[in-house]
Protein backbone atom coordinates (compact mmCIF):
# COMPACT_ATOMS: atom_id res chain seq x y z
CA UNK A 1 0.00 0.00 0.00
CA UNK A 2 1.30 3.56 -1.02
CA UNK A 3 2.34 5.91 2.21
CA UNK A 4 0.19 8.96 2.64
CA UNK A 5 2.58 11.23 1.43
CA UNK A 6 2.60 9.11 -1.70
CA UNK A 7 -0.48 8.82 -2.78
CA UNK A 8 -1.74 10.17 -6.44
CA UNK A 9 -4.95 10.79 -8.36
CA UNK A 10 -5.98 10.83 -11.55
CA UNK A 11 -8.61 12.97 -12.29
CA UNK A 12 -11.53 12.08 -15.52
CA UNK A 13 -14.03 15.30 -15.57
CA UNK A 14 -15.46 17.07 -18.63
CA UNK A 15 -16.01 20.34 -16.55
CA UNK A 16 -12.24 22.31 -16.41
CA UNK A 17 -12.86 24.21 -13.55
CA UNK A 18 -14.34 20.97 -11.84
CA UNK A 19 -10.74 19.06 -12.57
CA UNK A 20 -9.13 22.18 -11.35
CA UNK A 21 -10.89 22.21 -8.13
CA UNK A 22 -11.15 18.83 -7.27
CA UNK A 23 -7.17 19.03 -8.11
CA UNK A 24 -6.94 21.66 -5.63
CA UNK A 25 -8.53 19.92 -3.09
CA UNK A 26 -6.38 16.87 -3.35
CA UNK A 27 -2.88 18.71 -2.76
CA UNK A 28 -4.19 20.79 -0.32
CA UNK A 29 -6.03 17.90 1.75
CA UNK A 30 -4.00 15.87 4.87
CA UNK A 31 -2.57 13.74 3.45
CA UNK A 32 -2.01 15.67 0.01
CA UNK A 33 -2.91 13.49 -2.89
CA UNK A 34 -0.84 14.44 -6.17
CA UNK A 35 -2.10 14.65 -9.14
CA UNK A 36 -0.73 12.33 -11.16
CA UNK A 37 -2.87 13.56 -14.60
CA UNK A 38 -6.35 15.01 -15.74
CA UNK A 39 -8.89 15.25 -18.62
CA UNK A 40 -11.72 15.15 -19.99
CA UNK A 41 -11.58 11.68 -21.28
CA UNK A 42 -11.02 7.90 -19.60
CA UNK A 43 -8.26 7.25 -21.61
CA UNK A 44 -6.62 9.63 -19.31
CA UNK A 45 -6.69 6.79 -16.62
CA UNK A 46 -4.92 4.25 -19.04
CA UNK A 47 -1.95 6.50 -20.59
CA UNK A 48 1.31 7.63 -19.09
CA UNK A 49 1.45 9.01 -14.97
CA UNK A 50 -2.51 8.29 -15.30
CA UNK A 51 -2.38 4.65 -15.53
CA UNK A 52 -0.82 3.89 -12.43
CA UNK A 53 -2.33 6.35 -9.81
CA UNK A 54 -3.42 5.11 -6.89
CA UNK A 55 -7.04 6.28 -7.41
CA UNK A 56 -9.78 7.33 -10.23
CA UNK A 57 -11.78 10.26 -9.23
CA UNK A 58 -14.44 9.74 -11.92
CA UNK A 59 -17.23 12.15 -13.15
CA UNK A 60 -20.23 9.57 -14.95
CA UNK A 61 -21.34 11.80 -17.38
CA UNK A 62 -18.48 12.85 -20.04
CA UNK A 63 -20.10 14.86 -22.75
CA UNK A 64 -22.05 12.05 -24.02
CA UNK A 65 -25.94 11.34 -23.39
CA UNK A 66 -25.54 7.98 -21.45
CA UNK A 67 -23.28 7.55 -18.04
CA UNK A 68 -19.67 6.03 -18.45
CA UNK A 69 -21.00 2.95 -17.06
CA UNK A 70 -18.87 0.93 -19.71
CA UNK A 71 -15.77 2.63 -18.81
CA UNK A 72 -16.41 2.44 -14.71
CA UNK A 73 -16.95 -1.22 -15.31
CA UNK A 74 -13.41 -1.83 -17.46
CA UNK A 75 -11.34 0.42 -14.80
CA UNK A 76 -13.05 -1.69 -11.56
CA UNK A 77 -12.12 -5.32 -13.70
CA UNK A 78 -8.59 -4.13 -14.38
CA UNK A 79 -8.40 -3.71 -10.81
CA UNK A 80 -8.45 0.56 -10.58
CA UNK A 81 -9.32 1.52 -7.30
CA UNK A 82 -12.64 4.26 -8.47
CA UNK A 83 -14.29 6.87 -6.51
CA UNK A 84 -17.09 7.69 -8.79
CA UNK A 85 -17.97 11.68 -8.17
CA UNK A 86 -20.87 13.23 -10.40
CA UNK A 87 -24.22 15.74 -10.32
CA UNK A 88 -26.57 13.08 -10.06
CA UNK A 89 -28.06 12.44 -6.82
CA UNK A 90 -29.48 8.96 -7.84
CA UNK A 91 -29.81 6.57 -5.44
CA UNK A 92 -30.29 4.11 -8.43
CA UNK A 93 -27.00 4.77 -10.16
CA UNK A 94 -25.08 4.96 -7.05
CA UNK A 95 -26.05 1.30 -6.32
CA UNK A 96 -25.11 0.04 -10.02
CA UNK A 97 -21.83 2.18 -9.78
CA UNK A 98 -20.89 0.01 -6.87
CA UNK A 99 -22.34 -3.15 -8.25
CA UNK A 100 -19.95 -2.70 -11.49
CA UNK A 101 -16.83 -1.93 -8.62
CA UNK A 102 -16.47 1.83 -7.39
CA UNK A 103 -15.56 1.67 -3.98
CA UNK A 104 -17.28 5.19 -3.85
CA UNK A 105 -19.86 7.25 -5.33
CA UNK A 106 -20.15 11.14 -4.49
CA UNK A 107 -22.61 14.06 -5.46
CA UNK A 108 -20.46 16.92 -6.44
CA UNK A 109 -22.85 18.33 -3.37
CA UNK A 110 -20.27 17.09 -1.17
CA UNK A 111 -17.08 18.77 -0.83
CA UNK A 112 -13.92 18.47 -0.47
CA UNK A 113 -13.63 16.46 2.90
CA UNK A 114 -15.44 13.67 1.88
CA UNK A 115 -14.24 13.66 -1.27
CA UNK A 116 -10.55 13.49 0.46
CA UNK A 117 -11.49 10.81 3.08
CA UNK A 118 -12.78 8.61 -0.25
CA UNK A 119 -10.03 9.30 -2.69
CA UNK A 120 -7.69 8.34 0.86
CA UNK A 121 -10.17 5.29 1.81
CA UNK A 122 -10.20 4.16 -1.89
CA UNK A 123 -6.21 4.32 -2.40
CA UNK A 124 -5.81 1.28 0.28
CA UNK A 125 -8.63 -0.46 -1.63
CA UNK A 126 -11.36 0.59 1.18
CA UNK A 127 -14.93 1.85 0.38
CA UNK A 128 -16.14 5.26 1.46
CA UNK A 129 -19.45 5.86 2.32
CA UNK A 130 -20.39 9.67 2.49
CA UNK A 131 -23.95 10.65 3.81
CA UNK A 132 -25.70 10.44 0.20
CA UNK A 133 -24.64 6.88 -0.34
CA UNK A 134 -25.83 5.69 3.31
CA UNK A 135 -29.13 6.92 2.20
CA UNK A 136 -28.92 4.80 -1.19
CA UNK A 137 -27.81 1.61 0.73
CA UNK A 138 -30.26 2.61 3.21
CA UNK A 139 -32.83 2.23 0.78
CA UNK A 140 -31.34 -1.02 -1.14
CA UNK A 141 -34.08 -3.94 -0.78
CA UNK A 142 -31.88 -5.96 -2.76
CA UNK A 143 -31.68 -9.73 -1.75
CA UNK A 144 -30.17 -12.84 -1.70
CA UNK A 145 -26.72 -13.42 -3.46
CA UNK A 146 -24.68 -10.54 -4.06
CA UNK A 147 -23.72 -10.02 -8.23
CA UNK A 148 -20.53 -11.36 -8.01
CA UNK A 149 -18.38 -10.73 -11.86
CA UNK A 150 -16.94 -14.09 -13.26
CA UNK A 151 -13.22 -12.25 -12.07
CA UNK A 152 -14.40 -11.41 -8.50
CA UNK A 153 -15.62 -15.32 -8.38
CA UNK A 154 -12.48 -16.58 -9.43
CA UNK A 155 -10.31 -14.72 -7.18
CA UNK A 156 -12.63 -15.50 -4.31
CA UNK A 157 -12.57 -19.29 -4.96
CA UNK A 158 -8.39 -19.42 -5.23
CA UNK A 159 -7.91 -17.03 -2.16
CA UNK A 160 -9.82 -20.11 0.12
CA UNK A 161 -7.48 -22.23 -1.60
CA UNK A 162 -4.44 -20.03 -1.04
CA UNK A 163 -2.09 -18.94 1.28
CA UNK A 164 -1.51 -15.14 0.59
CA UNK A 165 -3.18 -13.21 -1.79
CA UNK A 166 0.64 -13.12 -3.65
CA UNK A 167 -0.16 -16.74 -4.55
CA UNK A 168 -3.50 -15.92 -6.31
CA UNK A 169 -2.06 -13.67 -8.05
CA UNK A 170 0.50 -15.89 -9.55
CA UNK A 171 -1.67 -18.26 -10.60
CA UNK A 172 -4.27 -15.75 -12.43
CA UNK A 173 -1.71 -13.38 -13.83
CA UNK A 174 -2.29 -10.36 -11.75
CA UNK A 175 -1.01 -8.44 -9.19
CA UNK A 176 -1.54 -9.01 -5.21
CA UNK A 177 -2.88 -5.20 -5.03
CA UNK A 178 -5.28 -6.09 -7.41
CA UNK A 179 -6.61 -9.48 -6.05
CA UNK A 180 -7.13 -7.11 -2.64
CA UNK A 181 -9.17 -4.67 -4.68
CA UNK A 182 -11.60 -7.14 -6.40
CA UNK A 183 -11.89 -9.13 -2.54
CA UNK A 184 -12.75 -5.34 -1.71
CA UNK A 185 -15.72 -4.84 -4.16
CA UNK A 186 -17.06 -8.11 -2.87
CA UNK A 187 -17.04 -7.27 0.76
CA UNK A 188 -18.92 -3.97 -0.60
CA UNK A 189 -21.72 -6.13 -2.62
CA UNK A 190 -22.11 -8.09 0.61
CA UNK A 191 -22.49 -5.19 2.76
CA UNK A 192 -24.53 -4.14 -0.03
CA UNK A 193 -27.27 -6.61 0.53
CA UNK A 194 -26.98 -6.34 4.30
CA UNK A 195 -24.65 -9.25 5.07
CA UNK A 196 -21.46 -7.74 5.58
CA UNK A 197 -18.27 -10.12 5.28
CA UNK A 198 -15.24 -8.16 7.10
CA UNK A 199 -13.00 -11.07 7.54
CA UNK A 200 -11.99 -14.03 5.59
CA UNK A 201 -13.55 -16.48 7.86
CA UNK A 202 -16.88 -14.56 7.34
CA UNK A 203 -16.26 -13.87 3.36
CA UNK A 204 -15.87 -18.05 3.40
CA UNK A 205 -19.25 -18.73 5.16
CA UNK A 206 -20.97 -16.21 2.88
CA UNK A 207 -19.70 -18.14 -0.08
CA UNK A 208 -20.29 -21.65 1.17
CA UNK A 209 -24.01 -20.30 1.86
CA UNK A 210 -24.25 -19.09 -1.58
CA UNK A 211 -22.96 -22.22 -3.10
CA UNK A 212 -19.85 -20.43 -4.43
CA UNK A 213 -17.75 -22.75 -3.01
CA UNK A 214 -17.91 -26.57 -1.11
CA UNK A 215 -16.84 -27.42 1.75
CA UNK A 216 -15.08 -30.48 0.08
CA UNK A 217 -12.75 -27.95 -2.54
CA UNK A 218 -11.06 -26.48 0.34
Amino acid sequence: MAQAAELSAVIVDDHPAVRAGVAQWLVTGTPPIQVAASGDDVRVAWAGEGAIADVVILDLHLGGPTPAMSELRRLAEAGRRVVVYSMRADDEIALQCLELGALSYLTKAEGAEHLLEAAVAAASGRAYTPPSLAGALAGDRSAGRPALSARETEVLVEWFQSESKDFVGQRLGISPRTVNTHLEHIRVKYAMIGREAPTKAALLARAIQDGLVQVDDL
